[in-house]
């Protein structure tokens, strides 16, 4: 996989007014332990089916918003293979540094970074793919909108938008593709995927798939 990794040392939280979680090999605990006592491996299911989306090929480059400790970039990265590029960005540095280990172990040059979705550190065009799963519901309303405009300039023309978030019985769930829509996005589709178990207030998930 070709390289565009850049070192950083001594990095601090990226400021930004959305929800920072900054707990690092804990929060694969966590995750682990819900998804397999709670939810039965849907978490790991919804990242495979994310990627599915994504319909990621040989070569291309991908950037996951919203990173946390890399799990999703790492399986996209046997996805887009030797040839390919991937990234990530979170504003959380306990989170990109696991990540950051997880990558070296399995012996992947992927590009973890320390950002915010309001300020992706790349040019435009840079990627045919973006993903973010379960991400969203931790921005205001108007930081959505924000981050949604920057992963439309970091997309190349018809590139593509997979995005996954928690919801919740009660929530309209034509929310997030609207938000697409207003940002611009194109060809948007969307899919419920419940949960077997409630989980605290989330029923289930929504993905919402959409193109530049």
């Amino acid at each position: 996989m070709r390289s565009f990794t850049h070192r950083h040392r001594g990095e601090h939280a990226h400021a930004t007014r959305g929800r920072l979680l900054d707990r690092g090999w804990r929060y694969d605990l966590k995750v682990w332990f819900i998804d397999t006592f709670l939810l039965r491996g849907q978490v790991r299911d919804l990242r495979r089916r994310v990627l599915d989306l994504a319909e990621l090929r040989a070569g291309q480059a991908i950037l996951d918003v919203g990173c946390g400790t890399g799990t999703l970039a790492i399986e996209a990265a046997a996805r887009v293979g030797a040839a390919g590029r991937v990234a990530g960005i979170d504003p959380a540095p306990r989170q990109i540094a696991r990540a950051r280990s997880k990558a070296r172990r399995a012996d992947l040059a992927i590009d973890f970074r320390v950002a915010a979705i309001e300020a992706l550190p790349f040019p435009a065009g840079s990627f045919d793919v973006v993903t973010s799963t379960l991400m969203m519901h931790h921005l205001p309303e108007d930081l959505k909108r924000q981050g949604l405009a920057e992963i439309l300039r970091v997309l190349q023309p018809g590139g593509r938008l997979v995005v996954c978030d928690f919801a919740r019985s009660d929530t309209d769930l034509a929310h997030l593709p609207e938000l697409l829509r207003k940002a611009a996005f194109i060809g948007i589709e969307a899919e419920e995927v419940p949960f077997r178990r409630t989980h605290g207030r989330w029923s289930g998930t929504i993905i919402v798939v959409g193109a530049k």
